[in-house]
């Protein structure tokens, strides 16, 4: 017999058998399974069962333990708890999960959720992680725990580097949990973003900003790129939009709001060729540009005015970060300087101005926004949990990955390894987040004060001390005239002992140090990181920080830097270099993921439909090497979002009419290669914003904050109690984002999920929101604030009516129009029972008929 005798297939268990010959079958089954064990121990030599060979070692002091004595305890303890308890459902035939404990290559190499074996390391290692219940997700064998016994076993088997027979040559296994890099680098949004030139086509159809000949090439780029595919795919595209239609679009892309109809009538009288491009630059430097621009970034921040989940409290200073956003897209802050801050703006060079300070210090709000559970009572899962979320966010939003799917296992779809993710992990391990994990736990917030408010905080500290050392001196000149012994008793029982004019006094002077406390100045703060304690970070297998594998170094994805990367510099988290890395104008994803943002934002949908997932389960684009054609003149314009909206708008693709074409239809349904432009319906935000504009409501002021509520506060508590008001005429930008009680008409108008990011919002429709429109009494309120500008301003009924439909839908109405408004409104007042004054019953009258006409679709539709 040999001194390795291969238990590799096990017996089998005991035979299914009739009633009467199961105990004999069990007993058989029994006898042969010990019989064949024993004869295991005496091959590998030296021992009788009442012996283990690691323990007589380990009683003898420190010595080694030679490799018989460990293939001994292999074969005696670990390969028969093996075949009994786990080659069930690990064994060649079943490999649930695709793994196989029945082999020592089937451990390393490991299955669906990772390595299942790290010799030496029994904390690294899944099997050991498994057996010992430690996480809640993976439980091994799932019907009954291991003794004690045996899971020390295991344990020790492990630490002595996991002795097996069949190791001979399979020292550097190949795990599982590797990507193939080079394959990897050929996804399209991995490879280098390419230079291409637009293709030579010739025009067709004269745009409405550029009046062109019909046989000259095609000037726009954009038009060019699209332009190919049209006549490759022999579609016809519809001509040009009207002016009343295309400033009615450009308004609402640029501000979210209508045009006014003096807007509109300046357009429709300049007919130079200048005329659109002139509209877009006066649009662009509206203050307005950069709240409606503004969110939608906050979809893709998860911006929330509260935590959500477990404790709901209030970010009390997250305005400050919506309004930076707003600042940053209304001067034009160039993308790449809008990153960085964002993700390392603590961590910037020293500027002169404090205001650019702490605009810095604001931008790195975008790590702490997400939902947290604050009363998590694991700490480091807490700390795990938030990491996560700020790579999930950083990776989708921002690169257009989900880093987020490799923090269990490597990515199961894109070449991002489960090492990538916890290089990541690592720096924002290193960034400090929290002040404190204890329950209620608290985000970090930076300090964001003027020299003159600093002044004013430190004057009032001092008067505070000067008070508290007055009341500090009655106490003690009153407790010097007390006898030895009562000086001595507690400070209360004290008191009761001094006279009444003494506790008079102290009476007063507290009363005064309260007042003095209550009147303390608000320190401003932002939320937002500063750098941690800078380590790097261990694997952790299946995402549990109780089973750690390796340590990472800190570092960026392989697939997209290099497996030779410097390392990042020991003093510092590594978020600075990891920002300039993202911005340094050669990464594959970053300029092509905005880009396509910019484009899903006029167009309703990007060339990269799944505008969050440019990885290899996201859709590849429709027109790639317009994209990257995109994404250069993007980086090579100084990363600047205005210049990529210009060249956008006034392409013939933007201009073009909504028109259907049967033909077209059937050969492109979806309008993938842009032959018209797309009908879209306006966001909850614009819906609500133009009620208020149209009324004359609508109060235009530009940032700040308007929340009821402090800093941390309970909102929208366990008793269902929300104190949140949403009576304001403010742009809906400011409207509270209150997260698990999100305002009712945003909701109802597909608003986006403030606890994850979106870049893509959902867009129905259904009966509630028309509902909504005709019977709310907000709507009623609005349109009667209509009918009385109307009927104030305005005295000639039909010129009413095209005043309405002006401000309402961007156009005047036609003359069919115009006569059954009219006939509506007078057959409305004659028929009104309600009203006795004439003049009552005409405004109710011309209520209801602004109230249809904002309830209609074409209100809320952008064509």
């Amino acid at each position: 017999m040999t001194s390795r005798l291969n238990l590799q297939h096990p017996l089998p268990p005991p035979p299914q058998t009739t009633l009467l010959t199961a105990n004999f079958a069990v007993c058989r089954w029994t006898l042969l399974k010990t019989l064949v064990l024993t004869t295991a121990c005496l091959a590998v030599g030296n021992l009788a069962w009442a012996d283990d060979p690691v323990d007589a070692a380990a009683q003898a002091g420190d010595e080694p333990i030679d490799a018989a004595k460990q293939m001994a305890f292999f074969e005696t303890k670990i390969r028969p708890l093996l075949a009994e308890r786990c080659y069930d459902c690990h064994d060649e035939n079943t490999a649930e999960s695709e793994l196989r404990v029945d082999t020592f290559e089937g451990m390393i190499t490991g299955g669906l959720a990772g390595t299942a074996l790290i010799p030496g390391k029994p904390q690294g290692s899944l099997i050991v992680a498994a057996v010992g219940y430690r996480d809640s997700t993976l439980q091994m064998p799932p019907d009954e725990k291991l003794s004690d016994a045996e899971i020390a076993d295991l344990t020790r088997w492990v630490e002595m580097g996991a002795p097996h027979p069949d190791r001979d040559g399979m020292q550097t296994i190949k795990p599982r949990s590797d990507v193939d890099l080079e394959k990897g680098r050929q996804h399209w949004a991995f490879r280098p973003v390419a230079k291409v030139d637009p293709p030579t086509v010739h025009q067709t159809s004269p745009s409405i900003a550029v009046q062109e000949r019909r046989d000259a090439p095609v000037q726009h780029p954009i038009d060019a790129f699209l332009l190919h595919r049209l006549e490759a795919e022999g579609l016809q595209r519809t001509p040009a939009a009207d002016k009343t239609t295309l400033i009615r679009r450009a308004t609402f892309d640029l501000t979210g709001l209508p045009p006014t109809p003096a807007e509109i009538q300046n357009f429709l009288a300049d007919d130079s060729d200048e005329a659109f491009a002139n509209v877009i630059d006066r649009l662009l430097s509206s203050p307005h540009y950069g709240e409606r621009w503004a969110r939608h970034w906050l979809d893709v921040a998860r911006y929330a005015d509260s935590n959500g989940l477990d404790e709901n409290v209030v970010h009390g200073h997250a305005w400050r970060y919506r309004d930076y956003v707003v600042n940053a897209f209304n001067k034009d802050k160039p993308y790449d300087e809008f990153v960085v801050e964002q993700l390392a703006g603590d961590l910037l060079p020293p500027r002169e101005e404090l205001a650019r300070e702490h605009e810095r210090l604001i931008a790195t709000g975008y790590l702490v926004l997400g939902p947290k559970v604050l009363a998590e009572q694991d700490e480091a899962k807490m700390e795990m949990d938030i990491i996560d979320e700020q790579l999930d966010t950083i990776g989708r939003s921002m690169l257009g990955l989900t880093l987020g799917c490799a923090r269990c296992h490597t990515h199961k779809f894109d070449p991002i390894s489960h090492r990538d993710y916890y290089g990541l992990a690592g720096i924002f391990k290193s960034t400090k987040s929290m002040d404190s994990y204890k329950t209620v736990a608290k985000w970090h917030e930076n300090l964001i004060e003027t020299p003159e408010q600093e002044k004013r905080y430190q004057e009032h500290v001092a008067e505070v001390a000067a008070q508290e050392k007055k009341i500090a001196d009655v106490i003690a000149a009153a407790t010097a005239l007390l006898e030895k012994p009562d000086s001595e008793l507690a400070l209360a029982q004290r008191e009761k002992k001094f006279p009444a004019e003494t506790t008079a006094v102290l009476k007063t002077e507290r009363e005064t140090l309260k007042k003095l406390k209550d009147s303390a100045p608000q320190r401003p703060m932002a939320m937002g990181v500063t750098e941690g304690e800078v380590a790097d970070t261990s694997v952790h297998l299946r995402g549990s920080h109780l089973t750690l594998g390796d340590v990472v170094p800190r570092r960026f994805p392989e697939v997209l830097a290099s497996t030779e990367q410097p390392p990042l510099p020991t003093d510092t988290s590594g978020r600075l270099q990891f920002a300039r890395w993202l911005t340094d104008g050669q990464h594959p994803l970053t300029a092509r993921v905005m880009v396509n943002r910019l484009w899903h934002g006029h167009f309703g949908k990007g060339l990269v439909t799944t505008v969050d997932n440019f990885g290899l389960q996201g859709a590849p684009p429709t027109h790639p090497e317009l994209l990257d054609w995109l994404a250069n003149r993007f980086v090579e314009s100084g990363w600047s979002i205005k210049a990529m909206h210009r060249t956008i708008m006034l392409s013939e693709a933007y201009q073009r009419s909504s028109q259907h074409d049967a033909k077209n239809v059937e050969t492109d349904p979806g309008n993938s290669l842009y032959w018209r432009f797309n009908l879209r319906r306006l966001e909850a935000e614009a819906i609500r914003d133009s009620l208020l504009a149209v009324s004359g409501q609508l109060d235009r002021t530009v940032g700040g904050n308007i929340s009821q509520y402090k800093n941390r506060e309970y909102v929208f508590n366990h008793t269902s109690q929300d104190r949140s008001t949403y009576d304001i005429n403010r742009r809906s930008i400011y409207v509270p984002v209150i997260r698990n009680h999100l305002y009712d008409m945003f909701q109802l108008f597909d608003y986006s999920d403030a606890s994850v990011l979106n870049g893509n919002r959902n867009v129905s429709t259904i009966a509630p929101q028309a509902l909504f429109m005709m019977n709310s009494e907000w709507v009623s309120n609005l349109s009667l604030s209509i009918a009385d500008r109307l009927l104030q301003d305005i005295s000639d009924p039909a010129a009413r009516i095209d005043q309405l439909y002006m401000q309402s839908f961007g156009r005047p109405a036609t003359a069919d129009e115009r006569d059954r408004s009219l006939d509506f409104v007078s057959q409305f007042a004659s028929i009104s029972k309600t009203p006795t004054d004439r003049e009552e019953a005409e405004r109710q009258a011309w209520q209801r008929l602004c109230q249809a006409i904002v309830a209609s679709s074409e209100f809320v539709y952008i064509r």
